[in-house]
């Protein structure tokens, strides 16, 4: 038998990172088992779906790694409607199912409460098909259904706890429960790889499978993905767009590896491993069924780790769109022609251990491209104090005087200007650094100024000092 896994999104809006941490586990598994990954697009709601959020899966899939050649598809739900009306009408002929036009409000007043499921009024009254009808799956009066899931044991729901559920609404288009499961059948799904918040619908499921005359597909209920306050990711509230973090400078490689670790952890006391350990390692069987924080401050540390292993010129290339405003990236504050490669190339060894996103790249070298530098007011008002002019009309000084433009020299220079006034080398140089950069950090001030060249240093060291004035 060929493994065959499927992920199946709504196309409703921007990629989710837990679907994403999905679709790589099964992937992975797929590509373990020599079997074959689905990719299909369940976009019945017209009225919430767009091509263009189609388009954006398919995007953020190639973007960690799952490339469209690896997969089979995309199919698409709406495609399989008449499959779905054949299998409604297939329960129904069997005794299976039956119609209902019950309203919600009908079997409040039969029960007399508005928490408690549909009381079978209609089971045994043999309603024919009809307009506003909608079809209700017999639920078996007794006995269990039992789901066999690889992470989660095998959790137990009693029948009669189970409620005829709708499988057909009153126009005939079939529910999700139904539509998921024909698909499923259709594409010879053999295992079903999913979030831990579609566990209370398997039973529903198990049942139609059986039902329709097929065996059901292997479980795996992985754990739900939560935020700091052990809630569930929601889209209104928390950061989960897997292009945010893309636009924000997550590197694929970092992004991936920590989906990863989502309920999993590889062998040892590791965590930042290669993409070929966790394709090798990962079982699962080993997933650990409990709620999987999403934690962004470990992403952004996992990230950093990641970009300061780059070779220097892959970390110049990752930082171009941020450079360059290209692809879906904010154009930055200089203009195109501004933009001067070999001063990013001489500086980018420098910027590479200093950030945790590559959208930080942007203001740790804007003053190199930028025609005067932007400054940080508050850093302006915290630092340029009393003695920030003498400081800065002799290191004006000092510096014009120097022979070599370079590092080393700028450094002992600007040394022996704050020794002479009983100063250490952090208070002469943050004038300076304001001066130059516009803020009170960034990149090391001396291979900045270096890099800067003589001319536009002291032309923004003069003009700082007549704004002191």
């Amino acid at each position: 038998m060929t493994v065959r896994v499927r992920f199946a999104p709504s196309p409703t809006g921007m990629f989710h990172v837990g679907g994403a941490r999905s679709a790589l586990q099964n992937w992975i598994f797929a590509k373990q088992q020599g079997g074959v990954f689905v990719l299909r697009i369940e976009d019945t709601d017209a009225a919430r779906n767009k091509p263009e959020w189609t388009e954006g899966i398919l995007t953020a899939l190639e973007w960690i790694g799952i490339s469209r050649d690896s997969y089979e598809g995309p199919y698409f739900q709406s495609t399989n409607a008449g499959e779905h009306r054949a299998a409604a009408a297939r329960l129904y002929e069997s005794g299976r199912a039956y119609y209902c036009d019950c309203t919600r409000e009908d079997v409040q007043a039969r029960t007399g409460s508005q928490y408690q499921g549909y009381d079978g009024y209609h089971r045994d009254l043999g309603l024919a098909p009809g307009e506003g009808r909608a079809l209700r799956f017999r639920t078996p009066d007794e006995g269990a259904t039992v789901v066999v899931d690889l992470i989660r044991g095998e959790p137990t729901f009693e029948n009669k706890l189970i409620e005829d559920f709708v499988i057909a609404r009153g126009d005939g288009s079939p529910v999700f429960l139904l539509a998921n499961v024909v698909d499923d059948m259709t594409m010879g799904i053999t295992h079903v790889i999913r979030a831990e918040e579609h566990l209370p619908n398997t039973p529903k499921q198990q049942l139609l499978w059986e039902a329709l005359g097929v065996k059901p597909p292997v479980w795996a209920h992985v754990p739900v993905v939560v935020n700091e306050k052990r809630q569930k990711l929601s889209k209104r509230r928390d950061k989960v767009a897997l292009e945010a973090y893309r636009e924000e400078g997550y590197l694929a490689s970092a992004m991936r590896n920590y989906l990863m670790l989502l309920g999993w952890a590889p062998s040892g006391d590791r965590e930042i491993v290669p993409w070929s350990v966790i394709e090798d390692e990962f079982r699962l069987d080993e997933v650990n069924p409990s709620p999987a924080f999403f934690d962004e401050k470990k992403l952004r540390a996992f990230n950093g780790e990641y970009i300061r292993a780059l070779p220097v010129d892959e970390f110049i290339d990752a930082c171009q769109p941020w450079l360059t405003g290209t692809g879906t990236i904010a154009p930055p504050p200089w203009q195109p022609e501004e933009y001067d490669a070999a001063a990013f190339a001489a500086v980018a060894p420098l910027a590479q251990t200093r950030i945790a996103v590559l959208s930080e790249i942007v203001p740790n070298v804007d003053f190199l491209f930028l025609a005067s530098p932007l400054i940080d007011e508050a850093a302006w008002a915290k630092t340029m104090k009393d003695g920030s002019a003498d400081l800065l009309d002799a290191a004006v000084a000092a510096f014009e005087a120097l022979e070599s433009w370079d590092a080393e020299s700028l450094k002992s220079t600007l040394e022996a200007v704050g020794a002479e006034r009983g100063l250490k080398l952090g208070k002469t140089q943050a004038p300076v650094r304001v001066a130059v950069t516009g803020r009170t950090v960034g990149l090391p001030l001396f291979e900045s100024l270096e890099v800067l060249g003589r001319e536009r240093a002291l032309t923004r060291m003069r003009a700082a000092r007549l704004r002191l004035v």
